[in-house]
């Protein structure tokens, strides 16, 4: 088991390399969640997450030998840029094996640290058996992302960090994909803080530390496609396991649309760019999934920011469905010249923004009929009644159309 010891010798170690990410109260979030909430921005780390306090740590330990043979790591993005990053300025080759649906953000910002980039396998699982082949068949030193005491001792430094910035804290959200950084918090606060509540919190769609909290041991699960896909884990360490099974509390699950939701939260109202599994720990609080945490005084580690631009895109606008501020509707019309004109002043009366227009004959209900698919933007659900209502009142047949 990793000892307070060792992570107060991994900060020492590795403190002037990292950077100290704030860990600031936010009051939008503290209302929300019934708590007083702070966020722990991990996501501004110079790799975008905390991977790099652990990989650190390993390499600064390693041997001089196991340098020499140069290392071999497998990740789904974030543990490859930490173990690329520091592994280039300490002059060491690494070689890094990713599952092929990386996102080409993490692909691109690894191999610009210098790596090799292998890509293999749909999975994180997939990655790590091939990155053991290879680590066999060249003979290269293997730094694993989360079930290693090295790695989960740097990790813990962001748990000694939050009792610095937070000293009366009462609870720490941390997510759990593998569990090393869970572990890691969790050594370091249960040990100067035994009363502080650590809650992991896991995608619904594949709690493998649950599972196998659960189930006793580890377990395997089925592979799954998640919003979270840092965290996307099937099966938890057998080290973490044990770390987390004595010093966590508590493990809560959040759904897809949950995470999306707090990506946009974190977007639109802190104004900080958090992946799916950085934003976990928001999506628990947003929706109060942790119990006993009403009035406490709560950190959520945002872990890690390195996203697609195209899913931010995707989930922005799925986000904004979600809140009403996008919509879409169809309006029966008579076939007339005209009646596009009126439905319009209808729209711009009520102070609804059309984005988009889609005029057919062929769908209509009746013959002599045209229908009208319109996209709007509106200020809220409220916002889209009332315009319903309105074109309602003057006849027409309208109906808001699903996502």
């Amino acid at each position: 088991m990793v000892t307070l010891p060792d992570v107060q010798a991994a900060l020492g170690r590795i403190r002037d390399r990292i950077y100290l990410s704030p860990c600031a109260r936010t009051e939008t979030l503290s209302r929300l969640s019934g708590t007083s909430a702070f966020l722990k921005l991990e996501n501004l780390q110079m790799t975008g997450s905390y991977k790099e306090r652990g990989a650190l740590n390993t390499l600064l330990l390693a041997a001089e030998a196991e340098r020499a043979r140069g290392l071999i790591a497998a990740s789904a993005g974030n543990h490859a840029q930490g173990v690329a990053y520091h592994a280039g300025r300490l002059g060491v080759k690494a070689t890094i094996v990713m599952p092929e649906s990386t996102p080409i953000m993490k692909v691109a910002n690894t191999r610009a640290h210098g790596a090799r980039i292998v890509l293999h396998g749909a999975n994180y699982d997939e990655a790590y058996a091939e990155a053991r082949r290879l680590e066999q068949a060249e003979g290269l030193t293997f730094v694993h992302p989360f079930d290693d005491p090295r790695i989960i001792a740097g990790q813990g430094t962001v748990g000694l960090e939050i009792l610095d910035q937070v000293p009366e804290v009462d609870a720490i959200l941390v997510p759990i994909g593998g569990g090393g950084l869970a572990s890691g918090v969790a050594v370091a606060a249960k040990a100067l803080r035994p009363e502080v509540r650590i809650v992991g919190v896991e995608t619904e769609v594949l709690p493998s530390m649950l599972a196998a909290i659960e189930a006793g041991r580890p377990v395997t699960l089925e592979p799954a496609s998640t919003v979270a896909d840092g965290i996307a884990v099937k099966r938890a360490g057998d080290l973490t396991f044990e770390h987390v099974r004595r010093l966590v509390d508590e493990i809560v699950t959040v759904s897809e649309e949950e995470i999306a939701s707090a990506i946009l939260y974190l977007l639109e109202k802190e104004k900080t760019v958090a992946e799916g599994a950085g934003a976990v720990t928001v999506a628990a609080l947003m929706n109060r999934r942790a119990t006993g945490l009403e009035g406490r005084r709560v950190v959520g580690i945002v872990s890690g920011g390195n996203i697609d631009v195209n899913l931010v895109a995707r989930i922005i606008e799925r986000g904004l469905v979600k809140d009403g501020r996008l919509v879409r509707v169809s309006v029966a019309l008579t076939d007339k010249p005209g009646q596009l004109a009126k439905v319009s002043a209808i729209i711009a009366h009520h102070r609804a923004n059309v984005i988009e227009v889609h005029h057919t004959r062929a769908f209509a209900t009746r013959f002599g009929d045209t229908t009208l698919q319109l996209t709007l933007e509106t200020r809220g659900l409220e916002h889209v009644q009332e315009l319903l209502q309105a074109l309602r009142e003057r006849g027409y047949q309208v109906q808001q159309l699903g996502m």
